[in-house]
């Protein structure tokens, strides 16, 4: 009976250590793919204020440097009185110029383009367009991706 109980926790034993082993490999490969995951964050730009622009263009730099920029994936959406961001005279001009070399995709809504009569020419090279910006937001966040308002 005794030989029967050393063989049943002998059994035991070596089951929990393979069981062990086996989590801590799990527990490995989470943090590896953990490292390699990839994020998906959309800003939102619909104020006026040139502080808020600079904010939004700090926290999309900010995010591929802390995760790494090959790990992110940064949309700034620009409608509203916000387009002044992306206009040719914009303070921030020299930043949304950066952050766009950078991967950076900053889009711009044609709709607040048309209520402002503006038009491709009147704004910063380089820029995406989308319909209408609140569209934009909702699709992203829909495709699982992080939102931002500074």
């Amino acid at each position: 009976m005794n030989r029967r109980l050393y063989i049943q926790a002998g059994v035991l034993a070596a089951s929990a250590a393979l069981l062990t082993a086996a989590g801590a490999q799990t527990a490995a490969q989470a943090v590896g793919m953990a490292g390699q995951k990839r994020y998906k964050m959309v800003i939102q730009v619909s104020d006026k204020d040139p502080a808020t622009w600079n904010l939004a263009l700090n926290n999309a730099k900010n995010l591929q440097n802390d995760v790494g920029a090959a790990n992110v994936d940064v949309e700034i959406v620009v409608y509203g009185p916000g387009i002044g961001m992306v206009k040719l005279d914009s303070p921030s001009g020299v930043k949304v110029a950066d952050a766009i070399k950078a991967n950076v995709n900053v889009v711009v809504c044609e709709n607040t383009m048309r209520a402002q009569k503006l038009t491709k020419s009147d704004l910063l090279p380089a820029m995406s367009y989308v319909p209408a910006g609140a569209t934009e937001l909702m699709k992203k966040q829909s495709e699982g991706w992080s939102y931002l308002r500074p």
